[in-house]
Order: structure tokens, then C-alpha cells, then sequence
């Protein structure tokens, strides 16, 4: 973990703790946030606290919560959010933004404010509105003479090029590229559930069950699942675990990845190929899933003040600017998604604009106070009926049955 200090002479009573997760060129653009906000704010001591691993981000935050100690601003998924606002452990920051002069709530794309309300309040800022996304390499597509991914692509025109693109490059009977790569999860089989005109649960707003065992998501669950299991355009579990998906990408010996936009900085490092983004292609209907991260206040923030000071810089034109230009992030701002800080014509992804033009189509998981554990549960199961080893049928079932539970207990009076 790195710990950095903005200013460190000022008093502890005006220092606020700052937690974030990402690689290095994310580590960057906070870095560049905080220079900023103290530029303005020398008497406020900005702490930076950089863990990489995002799933080592999330243990130390929980274990920081539970022993009452946790950083003072931090960044939280919508999916995650609730259970520590629920546990009482969240400022709400409604009142903050009412009262701000520099954002309103208005200034943000209505999703993603929409998506950090939790029982008529809201606890967190969005950062970003993102989407998932294809990464596509230019190049292999150039090689196998393949047109590139139009923004209105089927199903049948990606499986197409996922074929031709996963071969024996080599020569030695065993596939050395692959088509797809995508992580076999809840959050990624969702948007194709939608596409299909199915649920993922049964009421969005007061969800009581899982639907992946309905027709239309049995149905999307099996084309997303044939990928690997029939149609081999994906590495199995043994490859995979070899090497990642993303790793072959990067190396440029995968021709299309799903992912957000959080990776766009990384990928800007790549110097041996050209690539771009396409939106996922369509099933029955368009649909994406979004993605969206918040600025949260800890509830025993000692200079909340302070705290909210620096929120609401980060959320401001400036601060979502700075962020913007790392490739991080896809604002949640109107004025500054739509402004060259994001739609940079220097910089790829070209196709930028994909992210803006989708939100319309996004859907979004239940905010509830038990969503991470259906969401990890129930992914357990996709995983076993992606790399073959349970039918698509038995792990829908045996989902819906394991998170029931779940359901039942935010669903109690």
C-alpha cells in the first residue's frame, strides 16, 4: 500500500483520508486530483492511500469498517455501497449537495445519481457512468480480413468474428488465440439477460428472487456459456488460470475483451497494436449494464466539512476534467462527458463517444443491502457452467435456491 500526504505539515484536525484501488495510471490521476484540490485548499492535508488490487481494496475496507477506523472519503460501487450504509457506517450527502455551489444534482447523468439513493437518501457522489464494453484488436482483425465492430453489431455478427479470430497460430494443435475473453460472472451475464427481454430479478426497486432461472435468462445464460463450453472462442478454466484474459489482450493474443472503462489506462500503454471499443452486441433489444463508482463519507469522519470540501472539488468541472484526461474514467458529468477532457481525438479509445451514447440502454442491479453476497453466490455457479462442469440448467437452479436466503434478509421488517 502507498501512503501519501498533500501538504503535511497542516493539523491532524484538518486531514482527510483518502482511499483508492487501480494500477498506476490510475494511482496517477488521484495523485493529480489531490495536487489540485490542495492548490486551492492548502489548509486542508489530503491523505492518499493507494492499495492496487481492487478485491484487496474491498477486504481492507470492510476489515477498516468493522473495526470502526475506516478512511474518511473513499470510492464504492453502487453494487456495494449499501450494506455500509445499512450498518450505519456512511454519511448521507443529499443535504451536502443541496447545498453546494458548484454541483447539483442535475449537473449529473440521472442513472448514476439515481443509483447511490438508498431508501430515499443519498450517500455517495458518482465519479463516472461507465458501461461494459468490447476492447477489440485492430490488428487481428486487419490479419483474418474481418470488418471492424459496427455500434449496431448482433450476436451473430460477434460470434462470427470470435470464430475466425481463435486459432492454432502456431501450428502445434493447440489454440494460442483466442476470439473472447470475458469473465464469467453475474455482472457480465446480466446486460444478456436483458437483451433477451428477461429479468435478473423479479422487482428491481424491492427485489424477492433470482430470475436466471426463467426461459429468457436460461436462454442467454446457455449462448453466453456455449462461448466456451461449445463454441471454444474463450479459454477454458486451465488457460485462463495460465494466464488471464486481460493479460492475453495486453499481449495481443486476444481479439476482444469485455471490460469498463476503468481499463482504458492501461491499455493506452499498449505500443504493438491498434485497438477500439465497440458496445456489446444485440440480442433481441440493445442493453448495457452500468458501472458506477462514488465518492462516500465515512460516518465518523471527524472534519466532514473538510471531507465534503474535497468531494465535492472532485465532482466539480475541474475535478472530473484532471480525472478524465487518465482515460479512467467516463464522467458523470454531462458537461465534461461531452467535452474534449473525454472525448479526447488524440488518445483511444476513437470510439469514446460509444460510452455516452449507450447510457439510455443501461441497466442496473437491485441497490440492497445484500446484493454483493447474491451477486458472489450466484457467480460461483456461472463460473462451474461456463468452464463445463455443471449444465447451464443445474446452476441456475442451484443459484436461485443459495441466494434466496439473502433475499430473505433484506427483504425483513
Amino acid at each position: 500500500m502507498l501512503f501519501l500526504a498533500a501538504c503535511a505539515g497542516q493539523s491532524d484536525e484538518n486531514a482527510v483520508s483518502f482511499m483508492v484501488f487501480g494500477d498506476i495510471a490510475e494511482l496517477e490521476a488521484y495523485e493529480n486530483l489531490v495536487a489540485a484540490f490542495t492548490a486551492e485548499h492548502p489548509d486542508i492535508n489530503i491523505q492518499l492511500r493507494h492499495i492496487p488490487s481492487q478485491s484487496e481494496y474491498r477486504r481492507r475496507l470492510a476489515t477498516d469498517f468493522s473495526g470502526g477506523a475506516p478512511p474518511d472519503v473513499m470510492l464504492l460501487n453502487y453494487r456495494r455501497f449499501a450494506t455500509f450504509a445499512d450498518q450505519g457506517g456512511l454519511e448521507p450527502l443529499g443535504g451536502y449537495l443541496a447545498e453546494s455551489d458548484i454541483i447539483q444534482e442535475s449537473d449529473f447523468f440521472a442513472p448514476t445519481i439515481e443509483s447511490f439513493y438508498l431508501e430515499g437518501q443519498l450517500w455517495c457522489i458518482p465519479q463516472n457512468i461507465s458501461s461494459l464494453v468490447v476492447y477489440y484488436n485492430k490488428d487481428l482483425f486487419d490479419a483474418a480480413n474481418l470488418p471492424y465492430p459496427t455500434n449496431d453489431w448482433t450476436r451473430a455478427d460477434f460470434l462470427t468474428a470470435a470464430r475466425a479470430l481463435t486459432m492454432d497460430v502456431d501450428g502445434d494443435g493447440r489454440t494460442d488465440q483466442y476470439g473472447v475473453g470475458l469473465a464469467p460472472k453475474l455482472f457480465r451475464l446480466a446486460p444478456f439477460i436483458w437483451q433477451n427481454g428477461g429479468k435478473l430479478v423479479d422487482n428491481l426497486d424491492k427485489p424477492t428472487r433470482l430470475m436466471l432461472d426463467s426461459p429468457e435468462a436460461l436462454a442467454a445464460f446457455q449462448w453466453f456459456t456455449d462461448l466456451q463450453v461449445k463454441e471454444k472462442v474463450a479459454p477454458d478454466a486451465v488457460m485462463e488460470s495460465a494466464e488471464s484474459s486481460e493479460s492475453r489482450f495486453l499481449n495481443g493474443r486476444l481479439a476482444m475483451y469485455f471490460n469498463s472503462r476503468r481499463g482504458v489506462p492501461t491499455y493506452r500503454t499498449i505500443t504493438t497494436f491498434d485497438w477500439d471499443v465497440a458496445p456489446l452486441p444485440n440480442g433481441e433489444r440493445p442493453s448495457g449494464i452500468l458501472h458506477s463508482d462514488g465518492y462516500c463519507m465515512a460516518a465518523n469522519t471527524r472534519n466532514k466539512e473538510a471531507a465534503w470540501t474535497f468531494i465535492e472539488f472532485a465532482n466539480s468541472i475541474e475535478g472530473q476534467t484532471l480525472v478524465a484526461a487518465s482515460g479512467r474514467t467516463v464522467p458523470s458529468l454531462t458537461a465534461v462527458a461531452n467535452s474534449p477532457a473525454f472525448l479526447d481525438p488524440t488518445q483511444p479509445p476513437a470510439n469514446s463517444r460509444v460510452y455516452i451514447d449507450t447510457i439510455p440502454q443501461l441497466g442496473r442491479v437491485p441497490i440492497m443491502t445484500t446484493w454483493v453476497g447474491i451477486e458472489e453466490t450466484a457467480g460461483e455457479e456461472i463460473e462451474r457452467a461456463f468452464y463445463g462442469q455443471i449444465s447451464v440448467e443445474e446452476a441456475a437452479e442451484t443459484a436461485v435456491t443459495l441466494t434466496q436466503p439473502f433475499f430473505n434478509r433484506a427483504n425483513k421488517p
